[in-house]
């Protein structure tokens, strides 16, 4: 089992990376192989919808993106982690994403999805929501927690004082562990489900 995390924040030793190791101690006891990209402080720039992508499988911009879709390819599921700013993600991150997803034409059918937001005290819920659209266009099971799946620390460190939060963390990951392995067994047994070709329906003539 393979898992890219995917951490948003510019502070790359900050409470969002705190969240994150708490999910890295549930995957190492249970031999999962982890990928850690650290994209928050890196110049990712937005898509531009040239549409170059469709004739080459990856973005014309030839930066962390397409390093993270050689490895996001080869996975079995994806955990998106951000700070929160105004009650969204770190823009950086949001460009990363739509880069991401648009760009990469191998199947995401059935990996395993995952957000998690880190905020002083609100906006979580909308950057978790927010996130999870990534995974749901794209036919991945969103591995749920016992709470959304946030972590509250603003001062560098005090994630660490949020008990529930870093148990919320604990249990993604566990649960991404479960399904992962169930897909993997699910597939050997039944295959994926049958895929239609795509329908586009367009609302302005």
């Amino acid at each position: 089992m393979d898992v890219l995390i995917i951490n948003g924040s510019p502070h790359e030793s900050g409470n969002t990376r705190i969240a994150i190791e708490e999910t890295i101690k549930v995957f190492k006891e249970n031999d999962v192989n982890v990928h850690l990209i650290n994209i928050g402080p890196k110049p990712i720039r937005g898509c531009i919808s040239c549409n170059s992508c469709a004739k080459t499988g990856k973005c014309v911009f030839d930066d962390a993106v397409n390093e993270a879709a050689e490895i996001f390819k080869n996975c079995n599921g994806l955990i998106v982690a951000t700070p929160v700013y105004f009650a969204s993600a770190n823009g950086s991150l949001v460009s990363f994403l739509d880069r991401l997803f648009y760009s990469s034409n191998f199947s995401k059918t059935m990996k395993v999805g995952a957000s998690i937001a880190v905020a002083r005290r609100g906006g979580i819920s909308a950057t978790f929501d927010e996130l999870n659209k990534y995974f749901t266009i794209s036919g991945m099971p969103i591995a749920s927690s016992n709470y959304w799946n946030g972590v509250h620390g603003r001062a560098p460190g005090e994630a660490t004082e949020d008990e529930e939060g870093l148990q919320t963390m604990r249990t993604i990951a566990n649960n991404m562990v479960f399904l992962m392995k169930s897909i993997e067994l699910g597939i050997q047994k039944y295959g994926l489900p049958k895929a239609e070709e795509k329908t586009f329906t367009n609302f302005v003539r």
